[in-house]
């Protein structure tokens, strides 16, 4: 903890100095903005028992328009180096009837020079909004890690960041934050751990790695005396990340494998998970597109025990894009989502409606 505890204060403490000189005439302002994801969809969700085969229907199907997220963003300039984010972050879902509202992003930024910017509180995470970037589809589906929820897009800590070369041929993040994600600011006795570093070394091709280390905020103070561990484990994740695109075509692909992401609390049991993804579109012309998306991941609760089942889960997305006017991107998109727990079906889910992005 104290060798974390120094890394952050030299983090911190570079930026402060450098950052007395680099600042220029820029005039002091403020923007606001949003962006929300909407959509109008039918469910079709079933469940399958694994010894009978017999189906269940889902409470949830049917009919909904669902607010996914509204961000409301606030950006202050105070100078050349020295800005300010709140994200606000609104969602409602028709199948959980659950209205929330955090705060995603609310961070002050020392941007020294394109190779060195230091954000301080809760802020983008370095891989998931990477991966969203290049995936390009985010108001559709959350990339694979964050859709099966072993990874979160923002968390409270310190953030460095930064690009070299020409078009940012050489771009990295890093992260040490508390563990529990921004919806979630508790303190954690340790530090939790993302980095990326990406590559772009010729016109259309990007490359990335990326991994997670720490107790996911897990690791927390105890009354008792001796405490008994509360977080015996250690999560990691290891991510790859490529794509390729040559005129209006895009292809790409994601990997990831996790351990202990679900069992830090466990001292009997390991889980672990990996899975990949492949995405491609085709821009039509400026106005609209085609994209296709499949998923395959397996998870085991418990590798442990000899007994217990891995479970697989496949993912597919297609879709037609359209652009009625800059802001606004709409698209038609049938999903399918199919789950085998030790070989046999348990859960089935298809979806076909609208989605909208909206951004001002």
């Amino acid at each position: 903890m104290s060798k974390q505890i120094l890394a952050l204060a030299a983090l911190g403490g570079l930026a402060l100095p450098l950052a007395a000189h680099a600042q220029t005439a820029v005039t002091e302002s403020t923007t606001v903005g949003g962006r929300a994801f909407v959509d109008l969809t039918s469910v079709d969700q079933k469940s399958y028992n694994t010894t009978t085969g017999a189906a269940s229907n889902s409470s949830g199907n049917g009919f909904g328009v669902d607010v996914n997220r509204f961000y409301l963003i606030l950006d202050h300039t105070f100078d050349a180096t020295w800005s300010a984010n709140l994200t606000t972050d609104f969602n409602y879902s028709s199948s959980t009837g659950e209205t929330q509202v955090f705060i995603k992003k609310a961070y002050v930024q020392a941007k020294v020079a394109d190779a060195f910017v230091v954000r301080a509180g809760s802020a983008d995470m370095p891989w998931i909004p990477y991966s969203e970037g290049v995936y390009g589809y985010r108001y559709v589906e959350k990339v694979i890690a964050d859709r099966l929820g072993y990874g979160t897009s923002a968390d409270w800590g310190v953030h460095a960041l930064g690009k070299f070369g020409p078009s940012g041929l050489l771009n990295y993040a890093v992260a040490a934050v508390e563990g529990n994600g921004y919806k979630n600011p508790t303190r954690s006795k340790a530090l939790d751990w993302e980095g990326r570093l990406s590559l772009a070394p010729v016109h259309g091709f990007t490359a990335a790695v990326g991994f997670y280390s720490g107790k996911l905020g897990k690791d927390v103070e105890q009354a008792t005396t001796p405490a008994t561990p509360v977080a015996p484990n250690t999560a990691a994740r290891f991510d790859l990340m490529a794509s390729y695109t040559i005129k209006d075509f895009k292809i790409g692909a994601e990997y990831f494998s996790t351990d202990y992401w679900k069992t830090v609390t466990s001292t009997t049991a390991k889980d672990k998970a990996d899975g990949f993804s492949v995405f491609a579109n085709y821009q039509v012309n400026p106005k609209s597109a085609v994209f296709a998306r499949y998923d395959d991941s397996t998870t085991n609760a418990n590798k442990n025990v000899l007994t217990t089942a891995d479970v697989k889960k496949s993912y597919y997305n297609v879709g037609y894009a359209y652009k009625p006017r800059k802001g606004i991107d709409l698209a038609v998109v049938y999903k399918h989502d199919e789950q085998k727990t030790g070989g046999v079906k348990s859960l089935q889910r298809d979806e076909i409606g609208v989605w909208a992005q909206v951004g001002f």
